[in-house]
């Protein structure tokens, strides 16, 4: 037996390029096994067997007419939310519901095109505005279920179409009419969210007008989101826990619903209802009134 002289060399390992993540809503819904990006830790994942978030609804227009009795019960529910988790109900707002139902069917409009036709809108790199498709750009792992398209709108005078101008100059004179629902909407809740913090004064026996005047010629961020179906939904989340860093969140959730509040250590889902907004107080409105016994708590959203 004869031993070849030979030398030696190190094998090498290919290193093959990652391809990107890509969250085509259309394809990903479907797929059985979920991407690894997209698993959750268990410590962070939904509790599907939750108990529900029992909020008492507060009537905005009563409030708005001065009727006492109205203004007293408000004013005792408002209180209560605030001091238990910043979160409440908002009926008789005085939003069209036909607007509403616009809303929705623009947004399902948008987030039913191709992703080719959705990238023209683009988020840029440190921007936050524009369509995103789970953050894919920002995270490698722990990825939202979800989609968003999100858009400023500003109170001042000289920004009054500001809406409309976004959809035609990104997405072009064909998507007209929603710069015309959205400019809309966010007028209607550019108002609503004024009307709240002539509630928020009240509650807080700073006068009815007191916080108004912080919040008129704002700027907001319009949200649309969007949670595909998924097919092992156990592993997943739509968005994770957080805290909203702005002054105010104001919600209106489809029937599927997936809102969950972190109240006293536990999850508690909020049952949607087409008639009603939930609005969350935030950072930004903590800091601003200076009250310890207003509470900010994590939020998360699970799609259906």
């Amino acid at each position: 037996m004869s031993i070849d002289s030979c030398t030696l060399n190190m094998a090498i390992p290919k290193i093959e390029k990652q391809e990107p993540v890509v969250f085509d809503a259309s394809i990903i819904q479907h797929q059985t096994n979920v991407p690894s990006e997209f698993i959750w830790p268990e410590h962070e994942k939904s509790c599907l067997e939750s108990p529900e978030l029992v909020i008492p609804p507060i009537d905005l227009g009563s409030f708005l007419s001065g009727d006492p009795s109205a203004v007293s019960k408000a004013f005792q529910l408002i209180n209560e939310a605030c001091r238990k988790h910043g979160f409440f109900l908002i009926v008789n707002h005085g939003v069209d519901s036909g607007l509403i139902a616009k809303a929705h069917e623009y947004m399902d409009k948008f987030f039913g095109l191709s992703p080719a036709e959705k990238q023209r809108a683009q988020r840029k790199l440190g921007e936050h505005c524009g369509y995103t498709s789970s953050f894919t750009g920002r995270f490698s792992s722990k990825l939202p279920w979800k989609e968003t398209l999100s858009f400023r709108y500003s109170d001042d005078d000289q920004l009054s179409n500001i809406v409309q101008e976004y959809f035609f100059n990104v997405m072009g004179e064909e998507f007209e009419d929603f710069g015309k629902v959205y400019q809309e909407y966010c007028e209607a809740m550019n108002t609503l969210a004024l009307k709240i913090m002539e509630l928020l004064g009240f509650s807080l026996g700073a006068g009815r007008e007191y916080f108004k005047e912080f919040f008129k010629g704002n700027d907001s961020i319009m949200r649309l989101n969007n949670y595909p179906p998924c097919q092992q939904p156990h592993l997943t989340l739509g968005t994770g826990p957080h805290c909203d860093p702005t002054s105010l969140t104001i919600l209106h959730q489809d029937e599927v619903g997936g809102l969950q509040v972190l109240v006293d250590e536990k999850w508690h889902f909020v049952r949607p209802d087409p008639q009603a907004f939930v609005v969350n107080i935030a950072d930004t409105f903590m800091v601003r009134s200076s009250l310890d016994s207003l509470r900010i708590n994590f939020l998360w959203l699970k799609m259906g």
